[in-house]
């Protein structure tokens, strides 16, 4: 059984259309298992990718390039029996008021009427962690705009995903020492929301560099930039190996 890390999008708002929508597949043998967060071009490349719609999506936070997608989903999901209320939605529980007035209360989601946000979806809030396939994983906050507004997740033994955040050594450190992939944002230059290059240097030790794979960088100048500095750069449909999770999954 082997295990992958399948970057769909690497880039952050504005480069989203050249270097797609920051995001990532979690594969068991090549098959999709969960998908992180959904932008505005998530679902075109998870479609060309599995030539299906994804099963189960963590939200990290509620900026459009991480959700933008979910409309188009609503749509799909909505109008196919075999889909409707069963995509699940694993979304931090502190940020579903945000979700329900930022996507699920337009008035009228369908001009005909008859038909709410959530009946295109299995929604299930998440706290600490959650189990899903068989694995359970953790949620932990980030450092993104205001506290409790942005979350990473962690799969013990095999990887963890920051999503938008300034450094976390602290949230960090327990998959370092245990050298799990440690998928980061960082771009070139930091700014009070996002992660820069001299932040990483400055903020995580040494010996955690080599477990970084980084991503969410605003063009592929400013990556070959930060790859010459000795960093792995995720790039578009990349796909990174994993070391099994602990515990293995449950039957």
């Amino acid at each position: 059984m082997s295990w992958q890390l399948r970057f769909l999008g690497v880039g952050n708002s504005q480069s989203a259309p050249v270097l797609g929508s920051a995001s990532a597949v979690l594969e068991r043998d090549g098959k999709p298992q969960l998908l992180i967060d959904c932008g505005q071009e998530t679902l075109t490349a998870y479609l060309a990718r599995y030539g299906q719609v994804p099963q189960a999506i963590f939200i990290t936070h509620l900026h459009l390039d991480h959700v933008g997608g979910l409309e188009r989903l609503f749509y799909t999901a909505y109008f196919d029996d075999a889909l409707r209320g069963k995509i699940k939605l694993f979304v931090p529980a502190a940020i579903v008021p945000a979700m329900q007035s930022r996507l699920a209360d337009y008035p009228g989601v369908l001009a005909e009427g008859g038909a709410n946000w959530w009946d295109a979806f299995q929604l299930i809030p998440v706290s600490s962690g959650f189990w899903h396939a068989g694995l359970q994983f953790a949620v932990f906050p980030v450092r993104h705009h205001q506290p409790d507004s942005a979350f990473g997740l962690r799969l013990p033994g095999s990887f963890i995903w920051t999503g938008d955040t300034r450094p976390i050594p602290e949230r960090l450190a327990d998959g370092a020492q245990a050298g799990e992939l440690i998928a980061h944002d960082c771009g070139l230059h930091g700014n009070p929301s996002h992660t820069g290059l001299a932040d990483v240097q400055r903020d995580y030790p040494a010996s955690w560099w080599p477990f970084f794979v980084l991503y969410h960088y605003a063009s592929s100048a400013d990556a070959a930039l930060m790859a010459a500095e000795g960093f792995r750069i995720a790039e578009v449909g990349q796909a990174f190996e994993l070391t099994p999770p602990e515990p293995g999954p449950l039957a």
